[in-house]
């Protein structure tokens, strides 16, 4: 009997994407501004992938999701955000932009949304903390998930499997490093983005390709266009993306 091979191996969008990054686990992998805190914060490879895996730990423990459950994250382009995603990714999530029906459903504070079992307010704190005071309902997600374990073992996953609205994991990942390609994203780029993470195309360029490509992001909401200069000089960013 022949043994394994990689391509034997059904893995999440997330294994794909994120895990072969960890061969250099302290390279900076997204530099997030925040214009209202007037903020600048930088995770390492390591840092989101510990966040990540925070979030699909929370994930598949309260609220059960596994392969295929529908998860919805309604949330800005934002570091926090890209936790979220790579967490739902590794559960083998479908992630989505409509709460109806969803296992969870992943919310900016100060909204409100019907229709998910569960909703997590998520605090978009520049530096991961949780909100002034507890929410009306739902949960404080970005206070509760840090008890969560650092390492997450995914479940093997289908490449049929729906992952982004109706596309596979199979889809999805060909569609990212497609667009890497097409952007001209190559790996070790110092991508500068003021893009919004809209669904599909917002994120797949936004975020997604920039992981395929082993790139590097620097995240900042839309700005004067005159700051931009300095931004670039500042971060030594190679490729925009606004």
């Amino acid at each position: 009997m022949r043994g394994l091979t990689i391509e034997d191996i059904e893995l999440t969008v997330t294994d794909q994407l994120l895990r072969p990054l960890l061969r250099q686990p302290s390279r900076p992998l997204i530099t997030h501004y925040d214009e209202a805190y007037g903020s600048r914060i930088e995770l390492s490879v390591a840092t989101m992938a510990n966040w990540a895996a925070k979030t699909a730990n929370w994930l598949r423990e309260e609220c059960d999701v596994e392969p295929g459950t529908d998860v919805a994250v309604l949330l800005p382009a934002h570091w926090q955000t890209a936790a979220v995603l790579l967490g739902a990714w590794w559960c083998g999530a479908r992630v989505t932009d409509d709460p109806t029906g969803a296992a969870v459903a992943f919310v900016p504070p100060n909204t409100d949304h019907d229709g998910a079992d569960t909703t997590a307010v998520v605090a978009l704190d520049p530096l991961g903390r949780g909100l002034p005071t507890p929410p009306a309902t739902g949960h404080d997600f970005t206070a509760d998930v840090h008890s969560y374990g650092d390492d997450f073992q995914a479940e093997a996953v289908p490449g049929n499997t729906k992952a982004f609205l109706e596309s596979t994991v199979d889809e999805v990942v060909t569609a990212s490093r497609d667009r890497a390609t097409s952007l001209g994203i190559t790996p070790g780029a110092r991508v500068l983005s003021t893009m919004v993470w809209t669904y599909p195309d917002g994120l797949l360029s936004g975020l997604l390709a920039i992981l395929a490509a082993d790139a590097s992001l620097v995240q900042s909401d839309p700005i004067d266009p005159a700051k931009l200069a300095a931004r670039r000089q500042a971060e030594r960013t190679t490729i925009d993306l606004v």
